[in-house]
């Protein structure tokens, strides 16, 4: 609908007609360290919203001089446009992050608890304080830059969910590093492609992992990737098992012999506001990772901002987030956020189902944390486990999170009632990898909320609701569209590692002024925002995020495959599943064992989360005459809507398309 167009009569945004608005339960308030929210309620928030929108520079000066540390004062608040790609933030500033994260509180109070390791088993595990923290990420430091690793010079992390990782994260930031963290459970190929981009010289890594009961084999993975990796020049191996591993001598080095030699303090690097923090790969519509560059103190802002309104943190709370430290999650909620306002944060080694399906709650309980933060893949996941599981009262709990997808309603409701017992806040939040912290959002014991909708938008984030053909704004409430931003913010990526014409096609060209989400959207009657998920060849699963063109590269690399072309599908459990369909090249037999090697092919190429969930082998895929593959037709077919393809005679083939609803049909019959 674009702005001439009538608006229809039947509400665009339907299912916030019949929506229940929840308000903020009394209890919030009465198990309240201060009975009450950083905000004091609905009203506050609009007016610090209208100052943040209408005197941006005023807001955030104030805001960044109120939660971080400066080496040095900023004058300038903000330089540059979206139009131009040229956005700094807090320019003549000085900080360091990990002084930031750590030394403030260890000087104020060393015997803090800043780390709480769960581990994968449940009688694993230990609490890290501030003083100690300070300790051990000075002694990497010194490890580091004996190792040769300069001011700028990018480190990659390939590692679980231990209390090192938050180490080596901080140990970076402290000489000016710029940490580049891999999820440990991507293939040796992708690390590989990862190393190379980012120019890591040094990788830090465990000897293994430990995760739900099973063993993941780092180093091995690491020593594959780093045969075809010649200008790596260190391995720093933390000993996690004590497990056998392959050693390369003089490369690798074992991180308790290193950490012995240094001492427990080296002074922080003070780095400019706008040097690179981190490096974050993220699927692209290409098929090759790009390289989120995300800069330091607007990030931080962003980071300690969100953790304070939207999280409530307060200096006693105990904050939890079930993210791992490999995707964007775990960089600002596991890490930055909580450490920037000095709260014990949970680092959590296992999943939600092993030993069984109460750990989480078990992990709750035992700490008495205040803050929980998770994707609906593992709600979805506890709820279909059965209530009983849910079995303390975790009275401490204040503020529920949701991450990474849309919450379904119902899945809300049992967050709510059942793990919650209606006496928590759910605050459903919707953010990405390139905008560094929550962007629409509920705010903690301030916003009513409706189940399955982000809500309203953070300080300084101007949503747009953009027609998708025309290009234009379209106004007023009740209205469908693709989500844009019409202001820059401060914890916005500022580029795409060495691919800044990527990053300003893919973010700011699409709609010129604008900052493209690649999500739909709704706003309804009240306001609120409802997403909708990619309107790009982007899959959703488990919250992970995953080009299509990136699964089709891998299946591609399979000798007997011609083409491929991968579509999200519903799935109840994951959101979304890989749903692939493949032709194959003559004097190829087409059976079970095939299918097979091509989902290993992923699971080697990407990592065992990419793994197609179903294989279609077709004669052909729908193309267009100019050779585009239409995925828009294979996303209805797969979804059980044929009867909405539109017009098919453009297709160069219009027959193969009956074909693959042939295909499609006689599989879900099976």
């Amino acid at each position: 609908m674009s702005e001439g167009d009538v608006k229809p009569s039947a509400p665009v945004v339907a299912e916030a007609q019949n929506v229940d608005t929840y308000h903020v339960p009394k209890a919030f308030f009465e198990k309240h360290p201060n009975e009450k929210p950083h905000i004091d309620g609905l009203d506050q928030y609009k007016k610090m919203y209208k100052e943040s929108i209408e005197e941006p520079d005023k807001f955030w000066g104030n805001m960044a001089r109120e939660l971080i540390t400066w080496d040095r004062d900023f004058q300038t608040v903000h330089s540059g446009s979206l139009e131009g790609g040229d956005n700094a933030w807090f320019l003549e500033g000085r900080l360091n992050a990990s002084y930031n994260c750590v030394d403030r509180h260890a000087i104020k109070n060393p015997d803090k608890p800043a780390i709480i390791y769960e581990g994968d088993e449940a009688g694993e595990g230990r609490i890290i304080t501030y003083g100690e923290l300070l300790r051990e990420v000075c002694k990497l430091a010194w490890v580091l830059r004996e190792m040769g690793v300069r001011k700028g010079d990018t480190v990659a992390l390939y590692l679980p969910m231990i209390p090192e990782a938050v180490v080596a994260f901080l140990a970076c930031t402290r000489i000016g590093a710029v940490h580049s963290v891999i999820f440990a459970g991507f293939s040796s190929d992708s690390l590989r492609d990862r190393i190379i981009d980012a120019q890591s010289k040094v990788v830090i890594t465990t000897d293994e992992g430990k995760r739900g009961g099973k063993v993941i084999g780092t180093k091995k993975l690491v020593d594959e990737a780093l045969k075809q990796c010649p200008d790596v020049a260190h391995c720093l191996v933390f000993k996690r098992t004590g497990a056998e591993v392959p050693w390369t001598e003089k490369r690798d080095l074992w991180w308790h012999d290193e950490m012995e030699k240094y001492p427990s303090y080296i002074a922080p690097e003070s780095m400019s506001s706008e040097d690179p923090l981190f490096l974050l790969y993220t699927s692209g519509s290409t098929g090759k990772p790009k390289g989120v560059m995300h800069t330091t103190a607007g990030y931080l802002l962003g980071a300690a901002a969100t953790g304070k309104y939207v999280f409530d943190i307060h200096d006693s709370d105990r904050f939890f987030c079930g993210g791992d430290v490999g995707w964007i999650t775990g960089h600002t909620y596991v890490v930055y956020a909580p450490l920037m306002l000095g709260v014990a944060t949970v680092v959590f080694e296992g999943t939600p189902a092993y030993p069984d399906f109460s750990r989480y709650w078990d992990t709750v309980e035992k700490h008495k944390i205040t803050q929980f933060y998770v994707a609906p893949t593992a709600l979805r996941l506890l709820k279909r486990a059965g209530d009983h599981h849910v079995k303390h009262q975790m009275e401490h709990l204040r503020v529920l999170g949701s991450v990474g997808e849309p919450i379904a309603a119902e899945v809300w409701k049992w967050y709510f009632e059942i793990v919650g017992k209606e006496n928590a806040h759910v605050v459903d939040t919707y953010w990405q990898t390139e905008t560094g912290s929550h962007v629409i959002t509920p705010l903690g014991g301030v916003t009513p909320t409706k189940p399955g909708s982000a809500s309203l938008p953070f300080f300084g984030i101007e949503p747009a609701i953009v027609d998708p053909v025309s290009g234009k704004e379209i106004h007023g409430n009740d209205v469908e569209g693709v989500l844009a931003f019409k202001k820059p913010w401060p914890s916005m990526a500022r580029t795409v590692w060495r691919a800044h014409k990527r990053y300003m096609d893919t973010y700011l060209n699409v709609y010129k002024g604008l900052y493209f989400t690649g999500d739909g959207a709704g706003r309804d009657h009240e306001g609120y925002y409802w997403i909708r998920g990619r309107v790009d060849d982007v899959v959703n699963v488990s919250g992970h995020r995953l080009s299509t063109a990136e699964v089709e590269a891998a299946l591609i690399e399979h000798q007997a495959v011609a083409e491929a072309a991968v579509v999200g599908v519903h799935d109840e459990l994951t959101g979304q599943a890989v749903n692939a369909f493949v032709s194959i090249k003559e004097g190829n037999e087409v059976n079970d064992a095939l299918k097979k090697e091509l989902v290993l092919q992923v699971r080697k190429s990407i990592g065992p989360f990419a793994a197609p969930k179903m294989i279609y082998i077709v004669p052909d895929l729908p193309k267009t005459r100019s050779g585009k593959i239409m995925r828009r037709i294979l996303r209805k077919i797969v979804a059980g809507e044929e009867d909405q393809l539109g017009d098919t005679s453009t297709l160069s083939d219009p027959s193969v398309v009956d074909v693959i609803i042939e295909e499609v049909q006689s599989k879900k019959k099976k």
